[in-house]
């Protein structure tokens, strides 16, 4: 809706609900007719705007409401006693119960009746629990508990012992090449980090040369790491924010966006690289907030995402100021619950959100349902794809897209139309430093059109030091990251991603049908197509958190998931030669966890902890930070 348009809407129906609490003051309604009027207006306001027909409204008006306003409007003036002054006062009242009476109403609508209960009344339990831990014995037992865990954070992460060096100032004179790779070669060994060398610290590191680490390294093979390494080298000083001093730099992060549109069926759109899905996802919230303060006038801005939907997007949302609406998934398909998307959507809705695939199951949600939900409401719809990246572009060719039939006749891992060809989809962030095999500290953001992506620029004509103007949040930015990209997607090519596509997403669906076949205390969340796979516990004597922790001692690197309590494998190329060995492990540990459960894991000890009590999350975040603040511990 136009601005002024939108802008003549708001006034005129708070002018009718103004008028309706006046004319039930002079008429001495009863509160029970008076509620019923404003529940009325109320609903009228909330329900129209997005889908009004004009030619609806002005028949609404000319045939009841401007009757009715006028016999109203008789009734106040003949009836009322009340002064200028009191009239303003009343006025002012009526806006403010006006004001919160939508966004209570909206908030409502959005989460139900039962979750707002819900939410409230863990809240006010959280808020007892701490003013009583804050009394001397409550806040003694917590601090002396989380200085016993700073104290084991620190001893896995910092290095300690006569051996080690700190490097805390400058050295008074300059170190040579062969003495700063020695350096970094002994600080790999003191926590045997990488170190296949040094048996007796690998239970402290992680190698993840051995395959057994879920994401977190896409290799891509060490020859693509010379070439990568090469084209470092050739640019390491070179910085985009001055094309001229570095056009050949523009010109790659400019081929980068055109391979990444054209993958996901839009050559003619727009977009840019960043540091990663994060930032990616962080440009698209500020992109539609700006989009929509500018086009539509919408100056609280509400965005509407999936329970699953990665927590970029929180953090997008509290950078930017945009309020969320979280909506749960479906147990079983484990997409988005679409009757929920539809109650939250309102008319200070800028976005919708949808996985392809989601971090913490692998799974997708209904996009061509979404799609359909932002094209009806003229608003955006951001499709996450940072972890789909390079694999789900390569499934159709790859013959993997229509998944494949269980032994009972249903269909598994199929995928769904996520890209641009779906109607309504309006921007896809993609991380080509996961499965595009490039190096850490890249993605891309894409737009269905350039007109779009200007709201995601910052630009500042009026600064002293000249007309500034970047295109994401970074202003200068390594080029020789952008030279990486570029080396390793023409390095690799489409012939390269298809292979590992396949290698991948097979390896992915052999971990899943062997949980499937042979584990029957677990179960795969949802029909994942891509390269995750979560898995639960169906059996009440295992614990998966126990599980996730006897596969660490087995030397894993998995991550833990909540709602439900579950672990997933990110499958890379590293995991193809070791799926046999994870199946047999899994297999072990179940049994383990089963017949003699620790209790005393990381999985265990810390989710455990935020289910423990509505304090729990609060405690647990403070496990993050003090987690956040070993990290710069040197």
């Amino acid at each position: 809706m136009p601005r002024p348009l939108k802008c003549l809407f708001n006034a005129f129906f708070f002018a009718c609900l103004a008028l309706a609490f006046e004319w039930a003051r002079v008429s001495g309604v009863t509160l029970t007719g008076t509620r019923r009027i404003i529940v009325h207006v109320l609903q009228t306001r909330i329900g129209s705007i997005g889908t009004i027909i004009i030619p609806d409204v002005i028949a609404t008006i000319c045939t009841t409401t401007i009757p009715g306003v006028k016999t109203a409007l008789t009734t106040v003036v003949e009836r009322s006693t009340a002064s200028p002054l009191d009239t303003l006062k009343s006025l002012l009242l009526y806006y403010v119960l006006y004001s919160y009476g939508i966004k209570v109403y909206r908030h409502v609508r959005a989460r139900g009746i039962r979750r707002c209960v819900y939410e409230n009344v863990k809240a006010a339990a959280k808020y007892i629990l701490i003013l009583f831990l804050a009394l001397p014995p409550g806040r003694s037992k917590v601090q002396s508990e989380l200085s016993r865990v700073r104290r084991d954070i620190e001893k896995k992460l910092v290095p300690d012992g006569a051996g080690v060096e700190r490097h805390l100032e400058l050295p008074r004179q300059g170190l040579s090449l062969e003495q700063i790779l020695k350096e970094m070669e002994k600080m790999d060994e003191e926590m045997g980090s990488n170190n296949p060398n040094h048996d007796e610290h690998r239970a402290n590191g992680v190698d993840w040369r051995d395959g057994k680490i879920s994401g977190a390294v896409y290799h891509g093979g060490s020859e693509l790491t010379r070439v990568i390494v090469a084209a470092f080298e050739r640019y390491a000083l070179a910085n985009p924010l001055h094309p001229d001093v570095f056009p050949a730099i523009r010109k790659m992060e400019a081929e980068i966006v055109s391979i990444c549109l054209r993958l996901f069926h839009n050559p003619g759109g727009a977009g840019t690289m960043t540091s990663g899905g994060t930032e990616s996802i962080v440009m698209a919230v500020k992109t539609y907030r700006d989009w929509a303060r500018t086009v539509r006038g919408i100056t609280e801005p509400e965005m509407v995402v999936p329970l699953t939907a990665h927590a970029a997007f929180d953090k997008g949302a509290a950078y930017m100021g945009v309020k969320v609406h979280t909506i749960p998934v479906d147990p079983i398909t484990r997409k988005v619950d679409m009757k929920g998307v539809r109650r939250a959507i309102n008319p200070n809705t800028i976005m919708l959100v949808g996985s392809a695939i989601n971090f913490p199951d692998g799974n997708q949600d209904d996009i061509v349902a979404l799609g359909q939900l932002a094209s009806r409401h003229d608003i955006g719809l951001h499709v996450d794809c940072c972890l789909g990246s390079f694999v789900l572009p390569f499934l159709e060719t790859s013959g993997l897209a229509d998944g494949e039939t269980d032994a009972e006749g249903k269909v598994r891992y199929r995928l769904e139309p996520f890209d641009f060809r779906v109607k309504g989809v309006t921007s896809i962030s993609c991380d080509t430093h996961k499965y595009g095999f490039a190096p850490k500290g890249s993605s891309v953001i894409m737009y269905r059109d350039a007109s779009l992506r200007r709201y995601q620029y910052y630009v500042n004509p009026d600064w002293t030091g000249g007309v500034y103007a970047s295109p994401s949040l970074s202003g200068s930015r390594p080029g020789s990251l952008i030279a990486g990209t570029w080396a390793a997607l023409h390095y690799i090519g489409s012939d390269g991603y298809l292979a590992s596509c396949k290698s991948i997403v097979t390896c992915a669906r052999q971990i899943a049908n062997a949980i499937t076949a042979s584990i029957p205390s677990l179960y795969v969340l949802g029909s994942p197509p891509s390269s995750v796979v979560a898995f639960a516990s169906r059996d009440k004597d295992v614990d998966v958190y126990e599980v996730g922790d006897a596969m660490a001692k087995r030397g894993w690197h998995l991550n833990a998931i909540t709602e439900p309590r579950g672990v997933h494998i990110a499958c890379t190329k590293l995991t193809l030669a070791v799926v046999d060995t994870f199946v047999e492990d899994l297999k072990a540990c179940v049994e383990q966890a089963r017949l003699a459960p620790e209790g005393k894991g990381t999985m265990v000890a810390l989710y455990g902890l935020g289910n423990s009590s509505p304090v729990g999350p609060t405690l647990v975040s403070e496990v993050a930070t003090i987690f956040l603040d070993t990290l710069y511990q040197a």
